[in-house]
């Protein structure tokens, strides 16, 4: 006589969690979707920005309107900027989306959406760093900031700039440099160093060449808040550290009457330089710390994805071209900031 014994049932295979700069690496992925989603994005821009411009253009002279209807003027031109660079939010969104055919969200964080609260608590972070960094290069100078008398119109007008459009800017580079193009690397190679590196000195050239030290800087923000992006899962550190630190120096311009003369962020001296790298440091350590202790998800349990062995190294090349030719196409719209401004 022969027992059979009921089947139990197999325990399932855990699968490891995807990290923040895996996430375009999707069943849909293939080698040249992060290429042609640059191409769109560096196209898309321009065309945005002159069809935008062409219509304005059709409906005044519809309306028999002059034909210079564009502002002028040092907070005009930074309005331009602000929002020619806070276009880069819906065009990497669109790219993710109609080339990588996947999730919008996961271009904002592994949790698929923009982590709100994780936001505001970054933020809340970012002001002292920031304010402790404005104090020590306060001291260190011996003098305040020159500053030239300012009408209520045009100090009402450059703020209104600042606190609107500002942080689309901010935002609007983070999704590109440690959102695309970290998560671009991340498609090909498992290691998030090659993303990481490529985009913080792609960031730092769309700034300008200025001193060694300023494009030290511009780096070394550009390596931290790609590793808290990738440690925290999501952008959020990233955006809140960007966008604090753009509306203060920029608003600080506006306020003292030195919007026409601000200082590129690629000419800062060596003492500038080297407080706000500490003061970088500094807030990422915090942030990290914070993250840990709240159980932020991240998305990395595992370092490694059993289920992924192909790393398309051959891409990379081609990569390091369409980067090149990133940076030839944005320069132009991206004008100097302020000297604490990346």
């Amino acid at each position: 006589m022969t027992t059979t014994l009921p089947d139990t049932p197999r325990p399932a295979l855990a699968v490891a969690p995807v990290p923040y700069h895996r996430l375009a690496r999707t069943d849909r992925h293939r080698w040249w979707r992060p290429i042609l989603g640059t191409l769109l994005i560096m196209v898309g821009l321009p065309v945005i920005l002159m069809g935008g411009f062409g219509a304005a253009s059709a409906v005044v002279w519809m309306l028999d309107g002059p034909e210079d209807f564009l502002p002028r003027g040092p907070e005009a031109d930074l309005a331009i900027t602000m929002v020619s660079l806070g276009l880069l939010i819906p065009l990497t969104l669109i790219a993710a989306w109609w080339v990588q055919r996947r999730p919008v969200g996961t271009l904002s964080s592994v949790a698929g959406r923009l982590r709100w609260r994780w936001l505001a608590r970054c933020l809340l972070l970012a002001v002292p760093a920031l304010a402790l960094n404005l104090g020590v290069l306060s001291l260190l100078s011996g003098d305040g900031q020159e500053s030239s008398r300012v009408g209520w119109d045009r100090l009402a007008i450059g703020l209104a700039v600042v606190v609107v459009l500002v942080p689309l800017q901010a935002a609007g580079e983070e999704y590109l440099f440690r959102g695309w193009l970290v998560q671009a690397f991340g498609s090909w190679v498992r290691s998030p160093w090659p993303g990481i590196l490529v985009s913080a000195v792609l960031f730092g050239l769309a700034h300008g060449y200025g001193t060694v030290w300023g494009m030290a800087n511009l780096v070394f923000f550009g390596v931290v808040t790609a590793v808290v992006t990738i440690r925290t899962g999501g952008l959020e550190a990233a955006i809140a550290l960007h966008v604090v630190n753009n509306v203060a120096a920029i608003g600080l311009t506006v306020v003292t009457g030195a919007l026409e003369a601000q200082q590129a962020a690629a000419d800062v001296h060596a003492v500038t330089a080297l407080v706000d790298m500490c003061m970088v440091g500094l807030y990422g350590v915090v942030v990290l710390w914070l993250a840990r202790r709240r159980g932020v998800p991240n998305g990395s349990g595992n370092d490694s994805i059993k289920t992924d062995t192909a790393i398309d190294i051959t891409t990379i090349p081609l990569w390091l071209l369409g980067g090149y030719l990133a940076v030839v196409s944005f320069a132009p719209v991206m004008s100097p900031l302020p000297g604490l401004t990346a």
